[in-house]
C-alpha cells in the first residue's frame, strides 16, 4: 500500500491511529519526554491511553512502550487523560486525569517510573479525593517546582459560571493544600467567534526571570467542547495571578492543548494539538487522527506578549535549499518548487495601489488547488485561506486572520513571515511571535509550486528561501506494550 501522502514527516505521532493533547512533557536522565492522549485501538477519542515518544536532542526519537493503560475497575477504568509529569531524583511522576464514566470529574491521580520512562506504576487510588465546593468541571493538572515547595493547577469550571484555574501546593508531592483560584474569569470575547471559555482545560504556567509569567488555559464548552487556546500574561501575587487582557495563543483553527516542558538550558518549549479538519469518514479510512505540533520556543517580550517560534533545533531538519527566489511583480510570479515536507522563509513587500496579495501554495497541476497566504494592508493582518485547499470535498475550508502590524502602511506594506509545512499541517510564524496552524489536505503529488501575487495595480516585491525538510530520524528499539488492532 502506498504511503499516506496526509502523514507528517517531521510532527511527533505515531504510524496509526488516535492522538490528541501531549502529555506529560519533562526532561529527565537526558531525554525529552514528549507524552500524548493515544488510542491504540483505532482512530477515534476513545480508551485513553498515553503514548510516550523520548529523544536526546528534539531531532531523533525513540518510541517507547505506551505509558499509562486504564486500569479495570481503577479509578482511571475508563481513560488515562491529560496532565503533566515531573522530574524528581531518580524518579519521574506523571500526574493525570483519572476518567470514569460514572463520574462527572476527572480526579487527580499519579504514577511513577524509575527507569527514565520504560514502564510505569500506578498509585491505584485517587492523589486528592475531596474537590472543592462548586466546581462543575475538574481536570488536568499541571504540577511545577518553585524553590523547596511544588505547586498544582487544575482546570475547571465553576458553579456561577466562571472558568478557573485551582491552585495546590506541597512539600512532597504526596501531601497537597487547596489554596483557592489562581484565576477565574467569566467567559469574555476574544475576537469574533473565540472567547475564553466557560471552563478551562490544560492549564499551563510559563515564568520569567522578571517576574512575569504567562497562564495558558485551553477554552472548553459543555455544549461545543473544546474552542480555542488563550494565554493571560501578568504577575501572581499571593497566591493568584495578576492577569492582563488575555489573546489567542495561536489564531489557526487547529490548534488546542498546547502543553510546556522547561528545558535544561533555560528554555520553555511547547507542543500543542492539530486536530484533524476532514470529515469522520475519511479519518476512519486513513486509519489516524491528529498529530503534535512541531515544538516551539515560547518567551515573554519586554512589552509582556506572548513569542513563539520553532525550536533552534528543527533547523537541522532542513534538507537541500529547494528554492531561492527575488524580484518584483504586477502579476503573478513563480518562485520555485517544493516537496510535500517545506520550510520556507520570505519578505513581501506590497507597494500600492496595490490592494492585496501575498504567498500561494499550489497543489495541483491545473492550479485548481492551492492554498493563500495574503496580506490585507487595510486591517493589518494577514489571510489564511484554506476554501481551495483541497480539492476533496470532504476536507474543511475556512479563511483566518493573524495580527500583522507590519502589513499596514501608507504606501509599503512589508511583512515576514516563515511557513513550515508537512504533508497536511501548516504552521506560520510572524517576526512579533504570533503564530497559526491550521490542517489541509492536498490531492495533487508534489512538487508543489510557490507564487507570488498581487491585486489592483500595484506590484509586489519578493524574496524567498524554502529548503524541503528531513524526516525525523525515529527509533523503535522498544517494543510497545499494546498493540495496535489496525495493521
Amino acid at each position: 500500500m502506498p504511503a499516506d501522502p496526509h502523514l507528517p514527516i517531521a510532527h511527533l505521532r505515531p504510524p496509526r491511529n488516535w492522538i490528541n493533547d501531549p502529555n506529560g512533557l519533562t526532561y529527565h536522565d537526558g531525554h525529552y519526554h514528549v507524552c500524548f492522549q493515544y488510542n491504540p485501538h483505532g482512530p477515534d477519542h476513545a480508551t485513553m491511553h498515553w503514548g510516550h515518544f523520548r529523544s536526546p536532542d528534539l531531532l531523533t526519537w525513540e518510541e517507547l512502550p505506551v505509558a499509562l493503560t486504564p486500569t479495570p475497575g481503577g479509578p482511571d477504568a475508563d481513560g488515562c487523560f491529560s496532565g503533566n509529569a515531573v522530574s524528581d531524583g531518580d524518579r519521574m511522576i506523571a500526574f493525570y486525569s483519572a476518567f470514569r464514566k460514572d463520574t462527572w470529574a476527572q480526579p487527580v491521580t499519579t504514577a511513577e517510573s524509575h527507569d527514565d520512562g520504560l514502564t510505569w506504576t500506578p498509585r491505584g487510588s485517587l492523589l486528592i479525593t475531596d474537590l472543592p465546593e462548586g466546581t462543575t468541571m475538574y481536570r488536568d493538572p499541571y504540577v511545577w517546582r518553585e524553590g523547596s515547595r511544588w505547586r498544582m493547577l487544575v482546570g475547571s469550571a465553576l458553579a456561577d459560571g466562571r472558568a478557573a484555574a485551582l491552585l495546590y501546593e506541597s512539600s512532597d508531592l504526596e501531601h497537597w493544600t487547596y489554596r483557592g483560584p489562581f484565576l477565574d474569569r467569566a467567559p469574555q470575547l476574544i475576537v469574533p467567534g473565540a472567547d475564553t471559555g466557560l471552563g478551562w482545560e490544560c492549564p499551563q504556567y510559563l515564568q520569567e526571570d522578571n517576574g512575569r509569567s504567562a497562564l495558558i488555559v485551553s477554552a472548553w464548552d459543555p455544549q461545543l467542547g473544546p474552542r480555542r487556546t488563550v494565554v493571560y500574561t501578568g504577575r501572581e501575587q499571593q497566591g493568584r495571578f495578576l492577569a492582563e487582557t488575555p489573546v489567542l495563543l495561536d489564531h489557526g483553527p487547529d490548534f488546542y492543548a498546547p502543553a510546556l516542558l522547561h528545558a535544561p538550558d533555560g528554555r520553555w518549549l511547547l507542543w500543542g494539538w492539530a486536530w484533524e479538519a476532514r470529515d469522520r469518514q475519511w479519518v476512519d479510512k486513513a486509519g489516524w487522527a491528529g498529530l503534535l505540533t512541531l515544538p516551539r520556543e515560547v518567551t515573554l517580550g519586554e512589552d509582556g506578549a506572548v513569542r513563539q517560534r520553532p525550536a533552534t533545533e528543527l533547523l537541522s531538519l532542513r534538507g537541500g535549499r529547494a528554492l531561492t527566489a527575488s524580484g518584483e511583480t504586477a502579476a503573478t510570479a513563480v518562485l520555485g518548487t517544493v516537496d510535500a515536507s517545506f520550510d520556507l522563509t520570505t519578505r513581501l513587500e506590497l507597494h500600492a495601489p496595490a490592494t492585496g496579495g501575498g504567498l500561494r501554495l499550489v497543489t495541483s497541476g491545473d492550479s485548481d488547488e492551492y492554498l493563500d497566504i495574503t496580506i490585507d494592508p487595510a486591517a493589518g493582518e494577514l489571510v489564511v485561506s484554506r476554501e481551495h485547499a483541497s480539492l476533496d470535498e470532504r476536507a474543511h475550508g475556512g479563511t483566518y486572520r493573524i495580527p500583522c502590524p507590519q502589513a499596514r502602511t501608507a504606501s509599503r506594506a512589508a511583512v515576514e513571515l516563515r511557513l513550515v509545512v508537512d504533508g497536511s499541517v501548516a504552521e506560520l510564524f510572524l517576526p512579533s511571535g504570533k503564530t497559526l496552524t491550521l490542517r489541509f489536505y492536498p490531492t495533487g503529488a508534489s512538487p508543489w509550486r510557490i507564487e507570488a501575487h498581487t491585486t489592483g495595480e500595484g506590484r509586489i516585491g519578493y524574496t524567498a528561501a524554502a529548503w524541503n525538510l528531513r524526516p525525523y530520524t525515529m527509533r523503535h528499539k522498544a517494543k510497545t506494550s499494546v498493540q495496535p488492532a489496525l495493521t
